[in-house]
């Protein structure tokens, strides 16, 4: 069995009623192993996603977010709220990190929102581990009454490993745990002093006693690690090195990690991707601030030289920013219907905000044609701020996903902008799912939609050249089908 399979075995044995998510690399499998066990839906955003399944934790049943970490900035607005509004029943968040940035964006670390939003982390190590955590979370969600995230990566996902299952409630079960309305009795000031009183040192004390850390004390030197990166601490450590396994990361286990800082002479952090835990140690322990340890994904051999260099205070790292030559390149598919679009949008001399579906291929050479790309969604709002009426790329996708409020408020302000929607149905860049057709909305708000073919260059430029010219907002709907799907 791999960690995937120890994740869905968890959700399934823990009687999850409702799963939600959005895909992307690292956790598109996952969701679509659930099969039919569970309900599940793939939702056009991870605000709405966990909305639903907060929803569902008020009627007592537990859920489920399945979500890559960039969707952690989408779902934070409730994330945070819930946590001193209080729960019903169990929620999970699932977030999928990439360290190394191998299909993403950005390379962000999802154990931050921990700490934003005050609510519970786990980082597990194993398949063993994640089952574990799955099981625990769920049960420590209902305990402080937030919801509790679970940070994967692909490693892990992929790692194998052996784990006993035990179902509790079984996958039909309702769990009794419904929300209490007592909590509206209390002001928005009360509900933060209720959880600092009640909640966050439940959180605290479970940190610090539970059997998901785990201890090694065997010399002077020692080394704290978390998540996947502790399996590769383990493969390498030399028989005289203590080691202390950190899940739980938010609330962090203080008194657990003081005792083992104070029995050693020098200790080593080892964590993927940002220092979190580092930061909090205050300049007690080696890691990232310190030079040892790399920012972003960690391997065996930045361990081994980071334990080499152990005795040293301050390690200098040369870092060399990757450049497109160095990793290689990923142009667009050569058979993409959208290539002749690409080309007419090249030729015209103006601004290009893109999003970051499979259009920011076209960002690099040989077509270098976008100007910026922020986010999912962004490029309409982008090319608002522009100086002179320029032109957003957008897919169906992102579109539903968060490029509507964009459409709206480029309208209300009367702003000049070409958005060009890149219409084929699925959300190719993350294997194919299925996205609403929002051409009758479009048509019915924008007054100037035209809905093409873009297969032929000529034609596609001549058209974008008029719509250039003209005042306010323009919507051009370029309907083709992704060959892949």
């Amino acid at each position: 069995m791999n960690g995937l399979d120890a994740i869905v075995s968890g959700i399934i044995d823990s009687g999850v009623t409702n799963v939600t998510g959005v895909p992307g690399f690292p956790i598109t499998d996952l969701m679509e192993s659930l099969g039919e066990k569970i309900k599940h839906e793939w939702s056009v955003n991870e605000k709405v996603a966990l909305e639903i399944a907060l929803g569902s934790s008020v009627c007592g049943m537990r859920s489920a977010v399945i979500t890559k970490h960039v969707g952690m900035n989408i779902l934070s607005d409730p994330l945070v709220t819930s946590a001193t509004h209080t729960i019903g029943a169990g929620v999970l968040i699932f977030t999928g990190d990439d360290p190394g940035i191998g299909k993403s964006q950005n390379e962000q670390d999802s154990r931050f929102y921990g700490l934003i939003a005050e609510v519970p982390v786990f980082d597990p190590r194993t398949p063993e581990n994640a089952y574990l955590c799955v099981k625990e979370a769920f049960r420590l969600s209902e305990k402080v009454m937030t919801p509790v995230i679970i940070r994967l990566t692909d490693r892990l996902l992929k790692s194998e490993g052996d784990f006993i299952r035990k179902n509790e409630s079984g996958p039909s079960n309702k769990i009794k745990n419904k929300f209490d309305k007592n909590i509206w009795h209390l002001t928005m000031l009360g509900k933060h002093q209720r959880f600092h009183a009640e909640s966050y040192p439940e959180m605290c004390k479970y940190s610090e006693k539970s059997d998901l850390n785990f201890y090694e004390k065997k010399g002077d030197f020692g080394v704290i690690s978390s998540g996947f990166p502790s399996v590769l601490v383990e493969s390498i450590l030399p028989g005289d090195f203590s080691h202390l396994r950190l899940t739980i990361v938010n609330p962090l286990p203080v008194d657990l990690i003081d005792r083992f800082i104070m029995e050693h002479s020098r200790v080593l952090i080892v964590e993927e991707t940002e220092p979190v835990i580092e930061k909090q140690l205050s300049k007690r322990a080696l890691g990232k601030l310190t030079g040892h340890m790399p920012y972003g994904i960690v391997e065996t051999e930045d361990i081994q030289k980071a334990i080499e260099n152990i005795n040293i205070d301050n390690v200098k790292r040369k870092v060399v920013p990757q450049t497109i030559e160095m990793r290689g390149a990923r142009p667009i598919c050569e058979d993409c219907p959208y290539l002749p679009l690409y080309k007419a949008v090249k030729e015209l001399d103006v601004p290009v905000a893109g999003d970051v579906g499979c259009s920011i291929m076209t960002s690099s050479p040989p077509l270098s044609l976008l100007d910026a790309a922020f986010s999912l969604g962004a490029s309409i709002s982008t090319a608002c701020g522009f100086d002179r009426k320029g032109i957003a790329i957008i897919g169906d996708f992102g579109f539903a996903h968060s490029g509507i409020p964009a459409l709206v408020n480029a309208v209300h302000n009367k702003h000049d902008v070409v958005v060009i929607l890149l219409q084929n149905y699925v959300a190719a860049m993350t294997g194919g799912q299925e996205v609403p057709d929002l051409t009758g909305l479009i048509k019915y708000y924008i007054e100037d939609t035209v809905v093409v073919e873009p297969a032929d260059q000529t034609i596609i430029k001549s058209l974008l050249e008029t719509r250039l010219k003209t005042k306010g907002v323009s919507v051009v709907i370029a309907r083709a089908r992704c060959p892949r799907f």
